[in-house]
């Protein structure tokens, strides 16, 4: 039995939480619903991690669907590149549904909550589903069974806020738009190697060089997905999803939808297209680079003169993921490995970061802006504490998780003697620093009314985890590190 379960874990990982969305929407009761889904949660984290034991074993694991060897039938990829966003996913899921359990029917009509879970589960599947898949179309379609669960969770949110009924419909547009421009590239590509398996694809493009078709394929392709992960200046759909999505929802798509894009990113540059030197070289100088330091500050600035804060750590994500391609851009190992370091520390930031402000949102009942922040950080010393810390982290001070991320972009950087890049990555940690203290200073150094009466366990709880591994890997970075570095030579070997 268990080696039944060893062997077919790639399908397992993805087939748990979808599976179980067709039971949840069944369950009218909001406690034994939330009680499935997060069972359903915890296996999924639980097979992640056998799935990570296993990568340590035999490096590339290949699942073929229903037995249809590829490249005709659908072929599911673990390696030590897929195993990190599939632990970012799963982990972060888990701990989300945990801190679901008293902010979602506060914020959801009662009646609706187990159909809630039920697209909660369906856009993990999803994501989880992008990141495991070897077959170019049914990349497509996770992706879209992804985008349109999230849409509808976002959209969840209009009980609270009929901003978010807008929200989500620039959220579906946009992405649909992305989807279209994906499924072109891929189609011309089909059109000229008769495959749709990505391995397969890598090895029929190696002698389509300098082909027009090809290079418009590979324009299609990473600009669709671009739109998905929300890279400057495609990231309009982000801000306004972020802000207006139901608390929880908040929390899942900060830490894992744009870093299931990302990995996408990744891929079609380093493995796909990885025959096309000069077609990505040409890529990542005059379009990955520039659009990745124009995020730092733009999303930054924006940050900074924003009062809503929900809308405020959005902004901030669209510099962290200019982080992230700026790391690709660079397109060392050293520089690729930092890249993926700080999409694992950005998701348990940018998780625990979402949690505390939508705590807050949870004891006001209110919107959570500048102006009614005061004074509450001395009334919840627990979710300003890790609040606190989770944004020393985000600022990359030492002893936190996202001190590692900057210290190994800044090296990165320097060794491709690219030192005037670990400066303006140097002035953007700093000048996020404004934003976060202005919530902090008025959060803890100005007075404010008597609102909360005591902080609720079932909701910090998720918080303190979050925020323990923000420190923990600050003091001990070598498991991030070690399968960073592990995934960048599987992508990249040593040609760089």
């Amino acid at each position: 039995m268990i080696d039944i379960l060893i062997k077919n874990l790639p399908i397992i990982v993805v087939l748990c939480p979808l599976m179980m969305s067709l039971f949840v929407v069944l369950i009218p009761n909001i406690f034994f619903s939330w009680a499935l889904t997060t069972l359903s949660t915890f296996l999924t984290f639980l097979f992640s991690i056998l799935l990570y034991q296993e990568i340590q074993i035999h490096s590339h694991i290949s699942y073929a669907l229903g037995k249809w060897i590829p490249p005709i039938g659908i072929e599911y990829i673990i390696d030590k590149v897929a195993i990190i966003p599939i632990i970012i996913i799963s982990g972060i899921s888990f701990l989300a549904t945990i801190f679901a359990y008293k902010i979602m029917p506060e914020e959801i009509e009662k009646k609706s909550i187990s159909k809630v879970y039920s697209l909660w589960l369906l856009a993990i599947a999803g994501l989880l589903g992008l990141v495991t898949t070897g077959d170019a179309f049914n990349l497509f379609v996770f992706l879209e069974i992804s985008s349109l669960a999230s849409v509808a969770l976002v959209a969840m949110g209009a009980h609270k806020d009929k901003q978010a009924l807008v929200a989500a419909y620039n959220y579906l547009i946009i992405g649909a738009v992305g989807a279209t421009l994906y499924v072109i590239g891929v189609g011309l590509l089909y059109g000229l190697t008769g495959t749709l398996n990505m391995a397969d694809l890598t090895n029929r493009i190696a002698d389509l060089n300098n082909n027009r078709a090809l290079i418009a394929g590979f324009g299609f392709m990473i600009v669709g997905i671009m739109v998905k992960a929300a890279v400057f200046p495609l990231h309009i759909w982000l801000p306004r999803a972020y802000a207006y999505a139901p608390s929880a929802v908040s929390v899942l798509l900060a830490a894992t939808a744009t870093k299931a894009s990302l990995y996408i990113i990744a891929r079609i540059l380093f493995s796909i297209f990885e025959n096309s030197e000069n077609l990505i070289n040409n890529t990542l100088l005059f379009v990955i680079l520039p659009l990745s330091l124009l995020a730092m500050f733009a999303g930054t600035i924006m940050a900074i003169y924003e009062k809503d804060i929900k809308r405020l750590l959005a902004h901030s994500s669209v510099a962290q993921i200019g982080y992230i391609t700026l790391a690709f851009a660079i397109g060392t190992k050293a520089s690729i490995a930092a890249g993926f370091i700080h999409m694992f520390n950005h998701a348990i930031i940018k998780g625990g970061l979402f949690i505390a402000i939508t705590s807050i949102g949870f004891y006001i009942k209110r919107r959570v802006t500048i102006n009614n922040l005061s004074g509450l950080g001395r009334e919840m010393p627990i979710t300003f504490f890790c609040f606190v810390l989770c944004s020393l982290s985000l600022a990359g001070l030492p002893l936190t998780a996202g001190f590692i991320s900057k210290l190994y972009l800044i090296k990165a950087s320097i060794s491709s003697d690219g030192i005037w890049l670990a400066i303006l990555i140097l002035i953007s940690s700093a000048l996020s620093v404004v934003y976060l203290w202005k919530i902090i200073e008025v959060m803890w150094m100005r007075e404010g009314k008597k609102i909360v009466k005591k902080e609720n366990p079932t909701i910090y709880i998720s918080l303190i985890i979050i925020t323990f591994l923000n420190i923990y890997f600050g003091l001990d970075a070598s498991l991030v590190v070690n399968g960073s570095f592990d995934a960048a030579d599987r992508l990249i070997g040593d040609l760089k």
